[in-house]
C-alpha cells in the first residue's frame, strides 16, 4: 500500500504568496505523489496558538509531518526539486 504524505502549511492571510503556496505544493502532491498526501493549511491570523506550538516564524512554512522525521520548508514552494530535498521526498515522487 502507498505511503500517504502528511504536510501542515501555514500561511498568513489570503495573500498572492499564500495562494502560491498552496496552488505549488498542491500541484507537487498530484503530479509527484498521485494524490498520496494529507494537505492542513493553518493561517497564522486565525490560529497563533498552532503557529506558536510549531514554531512558525516565516510564512509559508511547510512542514513535513510524516512519513518520517518531520521536516519543514519557507517560502512559496516554487522550486519544487528543492521542496522535495528539503523534505527528503526526492525519492519519494520517484517511486
Amino acid at each position: 500500500m502507498p505511503r500517504v504524505i502528511s504536510f501542515v502549511l501555514y500561511i498568513a492571510g489570503d495573500t498572492v504568496r499564500s495562494q502560491r503556496a498552496i496552488a505549488n505544493l498542491r500541484r507537487i502532491g498530484e503530479e509527484r505523489f498521485a494524490g498520496r498526501y494529507k494537505l492542513s493549511i493553518i493561517d497564522v491570523h486565525a490560529d497563533p496558538a498552532s503557529a506558536e506550538r510549531d514554531r512558525i516564524l516565516t510564512t509559508p512554512t511547510l512542514i513535513k509531518q510524516a512519513p518520517g522525521a518531520a521536516r519543514r520548508v519557507t517560502g512559496d514552494l516554487t522550486d519544487f526539486n528543492q521542496v522535495l530535498l528539503a523534505l527528503s521526498l526526492a525519492s519519494e515522487g520517484d517511486a
